[in-house]
């Protein structure tokens, strides 16, 4: 009988799932948020994935439960698991992607190196922590950020004033979370794959550009990334996966100090943009590792397929036209170049899509993957 996986939520993410359930036989499924979403291809429903009884009803058809994106309240979540749903990645794991305040203290159980951190619950708390750190540190909201959102860089616990009216308008109360600022020379991420039953693999670390709090480019594997990088960061990886129980894709963003230091700064328990590489770069694509993992079934190869790779997100895109009106002329100058689009409208900082080249001079492959995204923005 044909294997059943329910996505929750219809981005891209779910999307770009859909070609790789197609080559293994497998039935995908997706809830989304609403219609024309990006994964609308394979849309069974649109609903409403904080409710309980939506979720519930799309989990009925199912075998395995994953999703697109952290935002699936506990409650929901915990009440599936006790009717027998197969969730993956689970309630317990999915709680350090969701809070980072629960993320950074069991982070430090486990012995991972982080930057310094507290719980701020008042301006007064904020401005002792700034004073203890230079005078500048990064806030966050621990719950609901992404591609910079909810992250500020501050100098005074005034900067952050209407976050801390928020909580206190907030029946639950609660605190931000306050970093040292980091003074990294580079971002990278590691992504590992795990299935329930304990099988392990880990892709090579690679180097992430941000532009605006937004992952602009990826190269994989990471430049200048020693046998000594590379395993403590492999290291990290295996060690959080398995430490929080995570099943099915999980990214762990890293900081590399000026030191050679390499410091965790946030996880993401799903396909992730750090990996988009993988769909033509790797022996086992992301998305396709990720339905192995959550179905339990042998994790794939996670080896590159040439010496370099290089992603370049399109964001924006055409302030005039769609997408596909540039297609030809992208084809024509870059017939290497691999390109993924969302299913979404143009419009100023959006992910749209992404463009990956692959081989084995990392300085032409770059090249040609930037040359053809430039295609797609005005």
């Amino acid at each position: 009988m044909t294997m059943r996986v329910g996505v929750v939520g219809g981005g891209q993410l779910a999307r770009m799932m859909i070609a790789p359930a197609v080559e293994l036989g497998l039935e995908i499924r997706v809830l989304a948020e609403q219609e024309g979403m990006s994964a609308s291809l394979a849309a069974t429903q649109v609903g409403d994935y904080l409710d309980l009884e939506t979720v519930r009803a799309f989990a009925r058809d199912v075998d395995v439960l994953t999703f697109d994106h952290e935002h699936v309240p506990q409650p929901v979540l915990r009440a599936l698991v006790e009717e027998g749903v197969a969730v993956h990645p689970g309630p317990d794991a999915l709680q350090f992607a969701q809070d980072k305040l629960v993320m950074r203290a069991r982070l430090a159980e486990l012995g991972m190196p982080q930057p310094d951190w507290a719980a701020v619950a008042s301006a007064d708390e904020l401005q002792a922590f700034l004073d203890d750190h230079g005078g500048r540190a990064v806030v966050k909201t621990p719950r609901g950020g992404y591609d910079g959102k909810g992250v500020r860089v501050v100098s005074a616990a005034t900067e952050a004033e209407d976050w801390f009216t928020a909580l206190a308008e907030d029946a639950r109360g609660g605190a931000l979370l306050a970093e040292e600022l980091v003074d990294f020379t580079r971002e990278l991420a590691q992504q590992v794959a795990r299935r329930p039953s304990g099988q392990i693999v880990a892709y090579p670390v690679v180097e992430t550009v941000q532009r605006d709090g937004v992952c602009a480019e990826v190269v994989a594997p990471a430049p200048r990334a020693t046998g000594r990088l590379a395993a403590e960061a492999e290291r990290i990886g295996l060690t959080i996966a398995e430490g929080l129980g995570v099943t099915g894709m999980l990214a762990v963003e890293l900081f590399e100090t000026a030191d050679e230091r390499v410091l965790v700064n946030e996880l993401a328990m799903r396909p992730h943009n750090s990996g988009h590489w993988t769909q033509d770069g790797a022996v086992t694509g992301q998305f396709e590792q990720h339905l192995r993992a959550v179905l339990d079934l042998p994790l794939g190869d996670a080896r590159p397929r040439e010496a370099w790779s290089v992603m370049i997100n399109v964001l924006g895109g055409p302030a005039d036209g769609s997408l596909e009106d540039r297609f030809a002329a992208v084809m024509a100058d870059h017939p290497r170049a691999k390109i993924h689009t969302y299913g979404k409208a143009p419009r100023p900082g959006r992910k749209v899509g992404h463009v990956t080249v692959v081989g084995d001079d990392l300085d032409d492959v770059a090249y040609e993957a930037r040359a053809a995204a430039a295609h797609f923005a005005d």
